[in-house]
């Protein structure tokens, strides 16, 4: 056993036995490397990933290249979902200097922990064009102790890149209905016609920059992609949810893992696209997959855990392909490999329920049972929509109990943990657990009325203001300035794919500004939008979720209070369609500026329609709605 076996992250426990003489990342850890005057071999990965256990089970299992990593390095293991500061800031450093990224990520840093040379996937052989990961070793291991001017040269200029990074300066471009309309034919330029999606492979699915286009009008590229994402194959016909990516540009060969912010993401395009064109279909698949959620990902002790693998025994997607006289219909056999099949086409409900019986009896992949606040929160806010809008008490009940989960166990003194497993909690929340958790209870309150929800969502927007907001020049930094000190800050604007904490914050802010009537977050939010700038309109696949939040602040500020229950007929009818831009709160309450004043119509619910706190007569009828809509 190694130092690893204290931690509670499933990646690294699965490190805990390798022969390496693994440390976690820390103070501890940089500590021996100056004592010892060793660099800093840095390992990071998560739990789903399949050439993280490839190189695991190459190199880290492997006695010879352990014993040559023990010797000459000060060796580190990072899981990136606990740590996303740490990923964040070593993958732009990997990036600079070698144009590309992924994981595993192998980086090598100076004592003080600057980087100065890294990759990704090293092979045990030369092939590929890689060399092998000894070479890398031996040779990295020289440079550091014979070149050492050359070294700190290096990791100067990345340091130096990494901070200016972090600290550019907002546009002073305006921000205007062109950039989301630039936005939008790009993302047409993008579109793949046979197949949907945007690019070639391999293809990741597009939750945020769909959420755009049904939200922009634009429904035909959209649903074109959620029929082709459905099909099978990247999405599981036979249990629900979706796998992480397909390889292929059909959406066919999937990579098998499948991510709790996946499917998260991918209920309210899907629930949209529903009630934009009233396909039953897409209503199906939103909620076979709030399904998969609960059935598989579900823990007993709250919360959703991350991911499944995509390995079962070491065998990629072993769990989900089917072979001859398996039981699943071979007329919807698509070739995998080594004479397995997966299925694309559509099942009977009675065929469904059959191959998935028949599918739990097998070995299932591994799975990682931390529950991260950040996707967490994606999850509470796709519950909370599923369950309004499919008229589902028992998912409402889940999500009550989701929200008291990442409000309990995973807080302590009204402030956010990253992850939670076994009982216990690991670390600070970053940037993106605030904004995903305000955002996940602000639509709890929507779905159940619940004051508490809003408040609570107020509150942790407030608090991320406070915690990672850059006064200077504007935005949000991932980590909080009171917490440990990398060797630059990270300001994240990218979607990849999960929205970035930034995008996700400034959409919160503008709502909750809307509610409220506070200028200031919505000034908060605007200086969000202005360093992701003219870029807005030339990557919509990166910034989709900022999109969102320009096309939502471009909008006629509209906002619907509602006193009384969600249950009641006028309230149901005034949330019915699908209406991204209007914010919501439910009261009567003090408190809460939109809710001021508004209270029962002659003891009946009542629906306030109001634009910039200027409020139409009250509806108590669905009929009344239609004169205000």
């Amino acid at each position: 056993m190694n130092r690893l076996a204290d931690e509670t992250s499933p990646y690294l426990l699965q490190h805990a036995e390798n022969p390496v003489d693994w440390l976690p990342w820390g103070e501890e850890a940089l500590a021996r490397a100056r004592e010892q005057d060793k660099p800093i071999l840095l390992s990071i990965g998560y739990a789903a990933c399949h050439w993280c256990h490839v190189m695991a089970h190459e190199s880290f299992e492997d006695e010879e290249t352990a014993a040559l990593m023990n010797e000459r390095y000060v060796c580190v293991k990072v899981d990136r979902e606990e740590r996303p500061d740490v990923d964040g800031i070593y993958m732009d450093a990997v990036v600079a200097m070698t144009g590309h990224g992924g994981w595993p990520l192998t980086v090598f840093l100076t004592p003080e922990g600057e980087p100065f040379l890294g990759g990704t996937y090293f092979p045990p052989e030369p092939r590929h064009g890689l060399p092998a990961f000894r070479q890398v070793l031996v040779s990295v291991s020289d440079l550091y102790r014979e070149r050492r001017d050359d070294v700190a040269r290096r990791a100067q200029v990345l340091v130096e890149a990494l901070e200016q990074a972090a600290s550019s300066a907002p546009s002073a471009e305006p921000l205007t209905e062109s950039l989301l309309v630039d936005a939008v034919r790009r993302l047409e330029e993008l579109h793949d016609p046979e197949w949907g999606g945007f690019g070639r492979a391999p293809k990741f699915p597009p939750a945020s920059a769909l959420e755009l286009l049904l939200r922009r009008g634009e429904s035909e590229i959209a649903v074109r992609t959620l029929d082709a994402m459905a099909a099978g194959g990247m999405y599981d016909v036979v249990g629900g949810g979706f796998h992480r990516y397909s390889v292929d540009d059909r959406w066919l060969v999937p990579h098998f893992e499948k991510m709790l912010y996946d499917n998260a993401l991918l209920v309210p395009p899907y629930l949209h696209g529903w009630l934009v064109t009233g396909e039953e279909r897409y209503r199906d698949v939103a909620e076979r997959t709030v399904e998969y959620a609960l059935r598989d990902l579900r823990l007993p002790d709250g919360g959703f855990a991350s991911s499944q693998d995509a390995d079962t025994g070491g065998v990629e997607g072993l769990t989900y392909t089917w072979g001859p006289g398996e039981g699943a219909p071979e007329e919807l056999f698509e070739p995998f490999e080594d004479g397995r099949f997966v299925l694309r086409g559509e099942l009977d409900e009675e065929t469904r329920t059959q191959l998935l019986e028949i599918r739990s009896r097998r070995a299932q992949p591994g799975l990682d049972d931390k529950a991260i606040a950040s996707w967490n929160g994606l999850m509470l806010a796709a519950l909370a929509e599923a369950g309004r809008r499919l008229d589902r008490a028992d998912w409402l009940e889940e999500g009550r109990a989701l929200g008291e989960f990442l409000l309990g166990p995973l807080s302590s003194e009204g402030r956010l943990h990253r992850s939670r497993r076994a009982g216990r909690s690991s670390g600070a929340g970053f940037l993106d657990d605030y904004a995903n958790v305000a955002h996940g209870l602000y639509e709890l309150h929507v779905a159940t009325g619940e004051l508490r929800w809003l408040e609570e969502s107020r509150r942790l927007a407030l608090l991320a203001v406070e915690l990672f907001g850059d006064d200077e020049h504007g935005g949000f930094f991932l980590a909080p300035a009171e917490g440990e000190q990398l060797v630059a800050r990270k300001k994240e604007l990218i979607d990849h794919p999960v929205p970035s904490g930034n995008s996700m914050l400034a959409y919160v802010l503008l709502r909750l500004g809307r509610i409220y009537g506070d200028d200031e977050l919505e000034r908060w939010a605007v200086s969000v939008l202005r360093l992701a700038g003219p870029s807005l309109g030339r990557a919509p696949t990166e910034l989709a979720w900022a999109l969102n939040a320009l096309d939502l602040y471009l909008s006629t500020p509209r906002e619907i209070a509602i006193a009384g229950p969600p249950s009641s007929e006028v309230a149901r009818a005034a949330l019915e369609p699908f209406d991204p831009n209007s914010v919501v709160a439910f009261g009567p309450a003090a408190g809460v500026p939109l809710l001021e004043g508004k209270g029962l119509v002659d003891g009946k619910p009542a629906v306030y329609v109001c634009e910039r706190f200027a409020c139409q007569k009250p509806a108590t009828e669905p009929a009344d709605l239609r004169s205000l809509a």
